[in-house]
Order: structure tokens, then C-alpha cells, then sequence
């Protein structure tokens, strides 16, 4: 499959070449470090792809193998993004309101008081169970997924707190698409998204096994700091399960093609997936300056992505950001955003889930090296 954005230069597209080397030469000191075994990163600005620089290693046991450009990178939760583009995709088809209550559209869900929780309040994780889970059997039994999102229980009132849900929103979400679809959410994704957009060779929720060998293993800090192997993560059913909230692969360049679509309001290379009056309705900030209780922060919570608003501090997205900048982090490795001010988007993902506060401070200096790139 052709890859949809043109191959540009930083120059070309006006992007200060010094200063992305100074990205690049941060990126090259962690690996020699020993922060991350590999990273990747891509920007794209326009519709095409200024950048795409591959660090390091894929996997390291039980041997080595060098990351490439074709590499795929465990998203965690830059997934939610698009599986949330999935419910966005039913609401420009007219299947469903973002004003709806989700037991509208999952009967059953209006269990244990969940009957008032909204599209809107769920993908702004307002929805009151930020700490339910799904067992790993529900990975492929669809039934069981359903179940036990209806039996999820609330730990506060809907819409009176924000606080980030991991796991529960995005298990819900694609317990409604299924509902609504009568298809498995994987396979939505990827017909319906994925594969109008052409990025069927570089974005996956749900790795077909021909795909493993491109794949990443997923490490953290072993106790003398070196990386280790996450081994929950780095098998073959993790792979396959395209956990939603938390289980997409991808390159680097893949999510900045995905995010030129959400810039060029809804459109890739000519293909359109997404109305402009979507796009402007998912990318507004649903809830203002409140902190986000896990965050610790504000996050001004979009349909989706979050956004830079003008608050002190933000995850990920850099302090220099616009203000309407807006994306989403993997815990620990990666980030993945898009400034509509300048028309860039930037991916940075690795291969190792490093704890705070030196994840944090890392990626805040990683997005502003690329915001200061942009001329």
C-alpha cells in the first residue's frame, strides 16, 4: 500500500534545520544513555512528511534486532485516539449523537446506575469508573466484553469529576461500536479509518500475526536501570488483542499521516474520512481549566485528543505549544500531537515505559525542540 503523504524535506517545509538537529542529538544521547533500547520519531507538516528517523534497537532479547522505518511501536494509549475516531466516524454517519447517552446505543449499560453517562462525559473521562478493568478472556470473546462493561460500577457521580479513565472508556467505546456495527471494533477500525486513509501497512489496532516480526518488545527499567522485557506485552495474544485503550501498533510516520487528516479537517491526500464540522466538534476543549484527578493537572479533554490550553503545565504536548495544539501520550514512552497554528504533526514513540518524573520532563523537552523547529 502507497504511503499517502509526499516526501518532503524539513527545509522545504520550513523547518529550521538546526534546530532539529539539536531534537535529534537529544533523542541519540538517551539511547547511548540507556533510557530507551529504540525510538522513532516523524513530522509531517502540509501534507507531507518532512522526517522520519528510526534510533536504535526493536528488540534486545533473546537477541538484538535493529529497529527500521517499518518498525511497529506498541501506541499504548495513543490507541484511545483512534478508537475514539471510530465514534466519530458513526456520528458523521448519523448513527449516533455525541449528546446521547451510551445505554442508547448499548442496552444493558444502564446497569448500576450508568443509564446518564454520555458519549460526551465517556471520551472526556467524566464517565465515574476511571479503575475498571477487562479481563484478558474478553480479548476475543465479544460476549464477555460486553458483559462486563455493563457491569461496570461507578466510584462517583457521572460528569462531576475528570479523571483519566486507563482502561474503562475505550473498552465501553468499543462495546457501543460493536453494538452499533454488529462488527468486531478492530475490524471497523480498519476498514472504516484505516484503510480509506491508506495507512493499512503502518497503523494496527488488532497485529495480524504475518505483522509480529515488525513489532516491538516493550520494556521498563529493570533494578539497575537498564531496560527489561515487559513480558505481558510482548506476546503474540497481546499483540493480536488490539486492546483499545492501550493496544494499537504503528510507525511513527503513521501517526503524523493520521494526524495531518484531523489538520486538514477530516481529509488525507484527497481521501475524505471526517466532515470539517466533526473534526472542529471533537478538537474542542469539553472541559475547560478543571484538574484531571490522575493527571494532577488540567488536560482540556477534547472527544479524543487533549489540548495545550493556556494552564502553567500540560503532559506531552510541550509548554511551548499553541494553545490549540492537541494529541495523546503512551504511559511512559511516547506522544503523538498536532498544531493546527503551523500545520505540523510529530510523533516520538519508544520502546521502554519509563516512570515519572523523568518522562514527564523528558517529553516536554522533546516537543519543544520540535516547537522550536517551526518557522
Amino acid at each position: 500500500m502507497k504511503f499517502p503523504l509526499a516526501v518532503s524535506t524539513p527545509e522545504q517545509l520550513a523547518l529550521d534545520p538546526t534546530a532539529l538537529e539539536r531534537l535529534l542529538e537529544l533523542v541519540t544521547r538517551h539511547i547511548a544513555e540507556g533510557r530507551y533500547p529504540g525510538a522513532q520519531l516523524a513530522i509531517a507538516r502540509h501534507g507531507k512528511l518532512a522526517l522520519t528517523r528510526t534510533f536504535g534497537d526493536a528488540r534486545l532479547d533473546p537477541t538484538r534486532v535493529t529497529a527500521t522505518d517499518d518498525t511497529l511501536w506498541l501506541l499504548y494509549s495513543n490507541t484511545k485516539v483512534l478508537t475514539a475516531c471510530a465514534v466519530w466516524v458513526l456520528a458523521d454517519r448519523g448513527a449516533l449523537s455525541f449528546t446521547d447517552t451510551v445505554a442508547a446505543h448499548l442496552p444493558g449499560f444502564e446497569a448500576n446506575g450508568k443509564g446518564e453517562i454520555t458519549i460526551i462525559q465517556l471520551l472526556t473521562h467524566q464517565a465515574g469508573c476511571p479503575n475498571a478493568d477487562m479481563p484478558a478472556q474478553a480479548w476475543d470473546d465479544h460476549e464477555l466484553l460486553r458483559k462486563t462493561v455493563c457491569e461496570y460500577t461507578l466510584e462517583w457521580a457521572p460528569g462531576s469529576r475528570v479523571h483519566y479513565h486507563g482502561r474503562a472508556a475505550h473498552w465501553t467505546a468499543a462495546a457501543m461500536i460493536e453494538a452499533i456495527t454488529k462488527t468486531d471494533y478492530r475490524t471497523f477500525i480498519r476498514e472504516e479509518i484505516i484503510a480509506p486513509l491508506a495507512l493499512g501497512d503502518d497503523v494496527f489496532v488488532g497485529l495480524p500475526d504475518a505483522q509480529h516480526d515488525r513489532s516491538v518488545d516493550m520494556h521498563e527499567p529493570g533494578p539497575d536501570g537498564r531496560p527489561i522485557k515487559r513480558a505481558d506485552e510482548t506476546t503474540a495474544a497481546f499483540r493480536r488483542a488490539g486492546t483499545p485503550g492501550g493496544g494499537g501498533y504503528a510507525t511513527a510516520r503513521g501517526m503524523a499521516a493520521f494526524y495531518q487528516m484531523l489538520l486538514n479537517r477530516g481529509t488525507l491526500a484527497g481521501r475524505r474520512l471526517l466532515s470539517p464540522r466533526t473534526i472542529a466538534y471533537v478538537l474542542r476543549n469539553y472541559t475547560g481549566d478543571r484538574i484531571d484527578g490522575y493527571m494532577g493537572m488540567p488536560m482540556h479533554r477534547g472527544l479524543g485528543p487533549h489540548l495545550r490550553g493556556t494552564t502553567d503545565t500540560i503532559r506531552g504536548l510541550g509548554s511551548l505549544a499553541s494553545p490549540c495544539a492537541f494529541g495523546h501520550g503512551g504511559v511512559g514512552s511516547s506522544y503523538c500531537w498536532a498544531d493546527p497554528d503551523s500545520g505540523v504533526s510529530f510523533a516520538y514513540i519508544t520502546n521502554n515505559r519509563v516512570p515519572d518524573p523523568w518522562h514527564s520532563q523528558r517529553m516536554d523537552r522533546v516537543s519543544n525542540a520540535m516547537h522550536a523547529a517551526i518557522d
